[in-house]
C-alpha cells in the first residue's frame, strides 16, 4: 500500500524521540514508503529532513520538514515562517505545546505530553484570538504569506476549537491553498459537524494513529469514531498519518500500518480506497505528483 505520513516525530530533539530522522527514513524505505514530514515542536525540521534524505535515502522516499510557531521560535513569527519557507519547509503549523489549549489539556490530567530536557524558561501560552473573536494582526500576516507561498501548509495545531474555526475561515477567504487540520478528534474539542464544515471549506482533517491504535500512550480515541469521521466527511477529505515518534511509543512506520490496517477493516475499504486517504491526498498536500 502507498503511504505518506505528514506528521512523525523523529529526532534529533529535546523531547526524548524513538527514532531520529534518519532512522526513521530507513525505516520508511523499507517498508516502501514514498515520504514522510518530520514534525518537532521546538526547532525547524528542513535541516534533519535534508541531511536524512541526501545521506540516507535511497531515491524511493522524500524527507520534508516545517516549523511550529511556538514561544521558541518566537510564537507566530512570519519572520521565522519565511525562512523556514527559503530553506523548504513545507507544513507551519500554529501553536502546539505553547497554544493555551495545549496547557489546559496537559495541566494534571489525562496523559502527560513528554518533558523537554535542558529548557528551564516558562512557555507563555498562546491563543491568538482577541477579546471580539476575531484574529490578532499576526496571524493574518502569516495567512498572507502563506496565501502567497500556495505550496506550503497550513496546519492547524493544538489550538481551541474556536482558534481553529476563525483560522481556517480566514486562510480559505485569503486563498490559502493547503490547509491541514490537525487531529480535530483530540484535544482540540471539534465536532464531527466542525471537521464537515471545515473539509466542505477545503481543509483536509487528519486522522492520527497514536489517538487510535490501542496500545499507544496516547490513546484516546476509539476506531468507530474513525469510521464516524471518514463516513461523513469522505475519502477525498482526509489524510491518515501516524503522529508517532514518543519514546517509549513504539515506530511511526510500524503504529502507523496498524492504524491502517485497523481502518480499513472498519472502514470496509479497498486498497485503492485506503490509499485516497494514506497517499494521494498527503501528495497533493506536499505537492508530490502521484503515480
Amino acid at each position: 500500500m502507498k503511504v505518506i505520513d505528514l506528521h512523525a516525530h523523529a529526532g534529533p530533539s529535546v523531547m526524548p524521540r524513538a527514532v531520529d530522522a534518519a532512522q526513521m527514513l530507513r525505516e520508511a524505505q523499507q517498508h516502501h514508503f514514498s515520504a514522510f514530514v518530520v514534525k518537532d515542536h521546538y526547532c525547524p525540521t528542513m535541516l534533519s529532513a535534508y541531511i536524512a534524505e541526501k545521506y540516507v535515502g535511497d531515491g524511493s522516499c522524500r524527507v520534508f520538514g516545517g516549523i511550529a510557531l511556538n514561544n521558541s521560535v518566537g510564537g507566530i513569527n512570519l519572520k521565522a515562517v519565511d525562512a523556514a519557507v527559503a530553506m523548504g519547509a513545507k507544513l507551519v503549523w500554529m501553536p502546539t505545546v505553547s497554544a493555551l489549549r495545549h496547557k489546559i489539556m496537559h495541566s494534571g490530567k489525562g496523559v502527560a505530553f513528554p518533558a523537554s530536557k535542558g529548557m528551564s524558561v516558562a512557555e507563555k501560552p498562546i491563543m491568538y484570538l482577541q477579546e471580539d473573536g476575531s484574529l490578532q494582526p499576526q496571524v493574518l500576516e502569516v495567512l498572507a504569506y502563506l496565501a502567497a507561498h500556495p505550496d506550503v501548509i497550513l496546519a492547524t495545531g493544538h489550538g481551541s476549537r474556536d482558534e481553529i474555526d476563525a483560522l481556517i475561515h480566514a486562510a480559505v477567504e485569503r486563498g490559502v491553498k493547503r490547509i491541514l487540520v490537525n487531529h480535530p478528534h483530540y484535544m482540540i474539542g471539534a465536532s464531527l459537524e466542525d471537521m464537515v464544515a471545515w473539509s466542505r471549506l477545503g481543509a483536509y482533517i487528519e486522522l492520527n494513529a497514536v489517538a487510535f491504535v490501542p496500545d499507544s500512550r496516547f490513546h484516546s480515541n476509539e476506531i468507530e469514531e474513525a469510521r464516524n469521521i471518514v463516513a461523513a466527511v469522505g475519502l477525498d477529505k482526509i489524510a491518515v498519518d501516524s503522529d508517532y515518534g514518543q519514546n517509549g511509543n513504539g515506530s511511526p512506520v510500524e503504529g502507523l500500518l496498524r492504524f491502517i490496517s485497523m481502518l480499513q477493516e472498519a472502514c470496509g475499504l479497498t486498497q485503492e480506497q485506503m490509499e485516497v486517504m494514506t497517499y494521494h491526498n498527503p501528495a497533493w498536500l506536499l505537492g508530490l505528483e502521484t503515480h
